[in-house]
């Protein structure tokens, strides 16, 4: 009868033993999890192999590598290959202001960076749990996810009426995913993924559960890139008007990182508005360089003696949507711009981009009042009365056939 218990108490060990080992199978890490959303193989040994088997998988595969590789040789190797010939000394914070799941463009001009701070209207979403999608739901949601990155891909930016639609379908929603996929495309490899909020203070603090109402909510990813060392990204779903961050939180919580270099494109001339001040004033003060298209700070809110400027491109205008925004000083400053090879923002062709780098002199470098009236570099010129005859309006803006619909 002894040995009758034993055997009994040795098998319900070992029965034990397998769910926990099956319960443990079941979960799939966050790298894999990235790697399935991004059309690229998980590890051997990952649950989420089989996935791999399906026919909607491998259409996405093929699709992301096709559309990767056409981004890589058109935009992102020229965006490094510029960003590593115009910026001497980066530092380790980056701020990319009405971002979106932007990780491609953040990664591309501050590839150096330890610390990336992302910051957009959009939701950021869950972690996606692949094991639990309803069988055959698969290929929906990779489908989202093509859907949702086509404008990128092919124009450098996303189009927020579009993706307030977007990243609220099926299981695999939000600005996560989205994120998950530039990285694995990026060659990061991805660590962690943490839901955070932050307080009033600027404190994160992880999940989200009972935050206050304002409370900007997002997610933490730790990763790693060829470069080695671990690294950080925070995206946060925030309202950045003014009284969206008045008590939110969030500009204490990036000071507490500045000084930082900064991106802004496709920024819907936003931070031209008075509603958006307090983000453009933190922005000045806590920037050490601005990369920006002319949807970003107006050049007039620029102090010109503590500043140099450096063009590239073309300045042609705001495209029609925005044509009230036309800045006669920035189309004197892009007279003298040098020339670059790739498209950026709103006007997305090579020939029509425009690109403003914004350095920031360190207080001994400033010019004196008499040297920067006498100035022939790419300072800022002083501001100007428009002239009599007025600007020609740009053309109407244009969108070309789209190319990742099936």
């Amino acid at each position: 009868m002894f040995n009758a218990m034993k055997m009994a108490a040795i098998a319900a060990s070992l029965i034990l033993v397998a769910a926990l080992d099956a319960r443990a199978a079941d979960t799939a890490s966050a790298d894999d999890t990235a790697r399935i959303l991004a059309g690229m193989q998980p590890s051997a040994d990952s649950p989420l192999m089989p996935l791999t088997k399906d026919p909607a998988w491998q259409h996405h595969a093929r699709f992301l590598d096709g559309a990767f590789a056409q981004l890589e040789a058109r935009q992102l190797a020229k965006v490094r290959a510029w960003a590593d010939t115009n910026l001497a000394a980066p530092k380790p914070t980056m701020f990319y202001m009405f971002s979106g799941p932007d990780f491609l463009y953040a990664n591309a001009f501050y590839g150096k960076a330890s610390t990336y701070v992302l910051a957009a209207l959009e939701p950021s979403g869950a972690m996606p749990d692949l094991l639990r999608l309803p069988r055959g739901s698969i290929g929906t949601a990779l489908y989202n996810i093509e859907h949702s990155i086509g404008t990128i891909l092919n124009f450098s930016f996303f189009i927020t009426k579009h993706m307030k639609v977007d990243l609220h379908v099926g299981q695999v929603s939000g600005a996560l995913p989205l994120l998950l996929v530039f990285m694995e495309r990026s060659g990061k490899f991805i660590r962690e993924v943490t839901p955070v909020m932050l307080d009033e203070g600027g404190g994160v603090h992880a999940g989200n559960e009972a935050a206050r109402p304002n409370a900007p909510r997002g997610v933490r990813i730790t990763f790693t890139g060829e470069e080695g060392g671990e690294r950080t990204l925070y995206y946060f779903s925030t309202d950045l008007s003014n009284s969206g961050v008045k008590s939110s939180g969030f500009l204490k919580f990036c000071e507490g990182l500045a000084p930082a270099n900064s991106l802004i494109k496709s920024a819907s001339y936003l931070l031209h508005s008075g509603n958006f001040s307090a983000v453009r004033d933190f922005l000045l003060t806590n920037s050490a360089t601005i990369i920006q298209d002319d949807s970003g700070v107006p050049l007039a809110n620029y102090k010109s003696k503590a500043w140099r400027f450096f063009p590239f491109g073309r300045y042609a205008g705001p495209i029609g949507e925005f044509s009230g925004k036309y800045q006669q000083s920035y189309a004197e400053l892009f007279r003298r711009a040098q020339p670059m090879d790739f498209g950026i923002g709103y006007r997305w062709r090579a020939y029509e981009s425009n690109l403003l780098l914004a350095v920031r002199l360190a207080a001994e470098e400033a010019p004196s009042a008499e040297a920067t009236t006498a100035s022939t570099d790419t300072s800022a010129p002083a501001p100007s009365k428009p002239k009599p005859r007025k600007p020609k309006p740009p053309a109407p803006f244009g969108w070309p056939g789209f190319f990742w619909f099936r």
